[in-house]
């Protein structure tokens, strides 16, 4: 179950930090916006939080679990979704400032929800359904995976892979791929979630692999010639445990209401109510952030 439910994972981060949940008496689940009701649903039950704990599984069994399973839910789930223009969410100021006329630019697994510009960039999804929307929206799209990149060495100076790299089980062969077709000089644009210590059923209501520490974060990014530019806390999980609870119950049991609800209502309220993000030099090592997006630049030798 936990990893048929990635799709939401920036859409209830999004609402766990702009919309504030409240449980009533008559076991509904109220959502207020500046003091406004803006939704209201049954809470069926309480899920009882619980730590991580994954069965050991070979790395390539599981990795291939999860593309198949990723693939058949994205392929579900982006058929009854719509584009949504990148120029709608909160990374548009900084992606705007990035983005170069002559710039040569791929996102990876950007589904429907694009943060690069639709013209210019070269997109790449496993779901061929996200596939054929972005071409029929007048982008350059493909189907691959982030661990495959079908890409020469130093071919792009704009990479952006948002809520991507805790999600794979072979981060490091994930980054590897991201850096690789990245130019010297060039900037990658990624976002995480920050310390493991956090971990709690949101992970993995989402589908987490893991969460990074800063330090070792930028350790990591290092290995592969990135230097952290900027970051700035993006996301986070719910503040209310109740939006948790209800999203696990609906996405198990009454799986086509929970669409229609995220596509219709969350996702629409998640990019109305987002918060502009606030940059800060080097990578955000507060031990109170949950997530952060990341910008960093390729070395020059």
């Amino acid at each position: 179950m936990l990893q048929t439910l990635l799709a939401f994972d920036e859409c209830i981060e999004i609402l766990g930090q702009s919309v504030n949940p409240r449980e009533s008496s008559d076991s509904c689940l109220y959502f207020f916006y500046g003091g406004r009701r803006i939704a209201k649903l049954p809470i069926p039950f309480r899920v009882q939080r619980r730590k991580r704990n994954l069965p050991q599984v070979n790395v390539t069994t599981r990795t291939r679990e999860l593309e198949r399973t990723n693939r058949d839910f994205y392929e579900s789930l982006w058929g009854e979704s719509q584009l949504i223009a990148p120029e709608r969410f909160n990374t548009w100021p900084l992606v705007a400032s990035l983005v170069r006329a002559d710039s040569r630019r791929l996102e990876v697994a950007p589904g429907l929800r694009p943060r690069l510009p639709l013209a210019g960039t070269q997109f790449v999804d496993m779901s061929e359904r996200a596939v054929a929307q972005l071409c029929k929206a007048g982008a350059c799209a493909e189907t691959g995976t982030i661990d495959q990149l079908p890409f020469a060495n130093g071919e792009f100076d704009l990479v952006c892979a948002m809520d991507i790299v805790e999600h794979v089980e072979d981060d490091v062969g994930a980054l590897s791929e991201l850096t690789r077709v990245l130019a010297p000089g060039g900037t990658l644009l990624i976002s995480v979630p920050l310390h493991q210590s956090h971990w709690t059923a949101f992970d993995d209501f989402v589908g987490h692999c893991r969460r990074y520490e800063p330090a070792a974060l930028t350790s990591l990014l290092a290995q592969f010639g990135m230097k952290v530019e900027c970051s700035a806390v993006y996301g986070m999980q719910p503040r209310s445990s109740h939006l948790l609870d209800l999203g696990m119950w609906y996405l198990v049991h009454q799986r086509e209401r929970a669409m229609w609800w995220y596509n219709h209502v969350f996702m629409p309220l998640a990019v109305r109510f987002q918060k502009p993000l606030r940059w800060v030099d080097g990578l955000i090592a507060d031990e109170d952030v949950d997530e952060v997006v990341v910008v960093c630049r390729a070395f020059v030798s």
